[in-house]
Parts: structure tokens; C-alpha cells; sequence
């Protein structure tokens, strides 16, 4: 048996953390003196302290670990919680990415009039055409990917041709900026009308109107861009006549390096 402080000391672990961690039920002293409330801890519960260290420093919180670790040898149940918290991590890998090329971004305008960039609107006419549409609710704007995987897995045995003049876009279908839950439709323009899928729907679209950004970089300047459309909206006199969409003339599909990303924002408008 062993004390708490060797436990401490052998485990790594700050005698706080471990009153904590019995507290939360995590790791349970092997006994516990009745009179003097001294802890002491069994030799082999080393190792369940070893594997609470290694969830942690994955980023588990506690109050999930305690779950986890009952089962933390039978590979199968415990593969669903590291796919999780890998998919967790990496969102949260790229706010920070987002973050820091913001940051970037304002340090290289310091000293120069660059905090209001110019961007030039232009009125344009998507004509007729076919596509492929995936339209659902996620849970943020952030996991769009999600509908872009599913088109491209389900397209994938149609063979569609790889045509030049293909757009791929992004429909918000709100009203409003939503924060959680958004309604986003992304199509894909195809050469022709084919069968649909389990989640992607081939349809001919209308000829469509609209005023439009082209910007280069990552997609934090979507903001600046939309005010240049809301002052030019102001100036002619026109509202929105139906839902704003992004085209993605080159994304994250075609390069990793967002300076290189190629983004069209668009709005159906009308006068006044």
C-alpha cells in the first residue's frame, strides 16, 4: 500500500488532484483510515492513474473519464470516444488557426490604410443550369464540410465529368444569422440531370440575378466583404431578393493553404 504523498509522487499527480479525483469517483484509495482519514492506494491503481493522464492530456473532462476508463482496455468501445475528441480537437484546431491568421492579418494593416479593404460589386446572372444539392440542417456553419462529404461519396460512382465551368456553392436558407442549427444548401453545377441519391437531389435551377464580392483568402473576410454589398445595396437602392449564397471557385478542396482560397459572395437582389 501506499501512502498518498508516494502516490503523488509516483503518479505524477498533486495530492489536490487526487482528494479531486476520489471526490469525482475517478480513483478510489484502496482503503481509507477511518480515524485519521489518511488515503492509501493500491500499487497496480498506478496504472489507472496513468491512463486518467492520458485522458486528460487529450482533453477528456473528468466527468467523462470516469465513463471511459471502466472500459479502457476493450479497444472496441473505447475507439468511438478517441474518434470524438479527435474530430473535437481538430474543430477546435482550426478556430485557433482562424484566430491567429485574424491576428496576423490586423498586424500587417498597423500603419497602413487597410482596415476597410476596397472590393468591387458586380451585378452578374448565374443562367439555367443542372446541379447537385445536399440541403440540411448542421449544427454550425462550421461543419459544412459535413454536406460536402456526403455529396462527394454519393457522386462519386456517377463518374460526373470534371467540367471547367463547375461552381460549387453555399445557400443560407435562415432569415437571420443563426448561431447553432443553420438551414445550408451547397450545389454543385453537373452537364445534366442524373438519378438522384439517398441525400443528394439532381434538379435544373432558374436563371438567377445577383450582385456579387470575389476575395481572396480565408474565409474570416466574409464580414468586410458583406459590408462593401450592404453599402452598395444602400447606394442603388436594392434589398435582398431571396438567400444569400458563397461561391467557391477555390476552397479547402482544392488547396490547404487558405491565402489561396478564391471566394465569391453573392446576393439575389432587386430595386427598391
Amino acid at each position: 500500500m501506499l501512502k498518498i504523498g508516494d502516490f503523488s509522487r509516483l503518479s505524477q499527480i498533486s495530492i489536490r488532484m487526487l482528494r479531486h479525483y476520489d471526490e469525482l469517483g475517478l480513483l478510489i484509495p484502496e482503503s481509507t483510515d477511518p480515524f485519521t482519514g489518511y488515503r492509501y492506494y493500491g500499487e497496480a491503481q498506478l496504472s489507472d492513474a496513468r491512463k486518467i493522464s492520458m485522458l486528460k492530456a487529450m482533453g477528456f473532462p473528468l466527468v467523462e473519464i470516469v465513463g471511459i476508463l471502466a472500459f479502457f482496455e476493450d479497444g472496441e468501445r473505447l475507439r468511438p470516444y478517441l474518434l470524438r475528441q479527435r474530430e473535437t480537437l481538430a474543430k477546435e484546431t482550426e478556430i485557433l488557426r482562424q484566430k491567429q491568421r485574424l491576428l496576423e492579418n490586423a498586424l500587417e494593416r498597423i500603419g497602413k490604410d487597410e482596415w476597410n479593404m476596397k472590393y468591387e460589386v458586380k451585378q452578374k446572372t448565374l443562367p439555367r443550369r443542372c446541379a447537385a444539392c445536399v440541403r440540411q440542417v448542421i449544427p454550425t456553419y462550421a461543419h459544412e464540410g459535413r454536406l460536402w462529404h456526403i455529396m462527394m461519396q454519393e457522386t462519386a460512382p456517377l463518374n460526373l465529368p470534371a467540367a471547367p465551368s463547375r461552381n460549387c456553392m453555399a445557400i443560407m436558407h435562415d432569415e437571420a444569422y443563426v448561431e447553432n442549427n443553420p438551414d445550408v444548401e451547397i450545389q454543385m453545377i453537373t452537364d445534366r440531370i442524373y438519378p438522384s441519391t439517398e441525400h443528394v437531389v439532381f434538379r435544373e435551377l432558374p436563371e438567377l440575378d445577383y450582385v456579387s464580392v470575389t476575395f481572396e483568402g480565408d474565409y474570416s473576410k466574409i464580414s468586410e466583404v458583406s459590408e462593401t454589398l450592404a453599402a452598395w445595396m444602400r447606394e442603388e437602392g436594392c434589398v435582398f431578393a431571396g438567400a444569400m449564397f458563397n461561391i467557391y471557385h477555390v476552397g479547402p478542396h482544392d488547396t490547404q493553404n487558405p491565402d489561396e482560397w478564391v471566394t465569391e459572395v453573392c446576393a439575389p437582389v432587386c430595386r427598391k
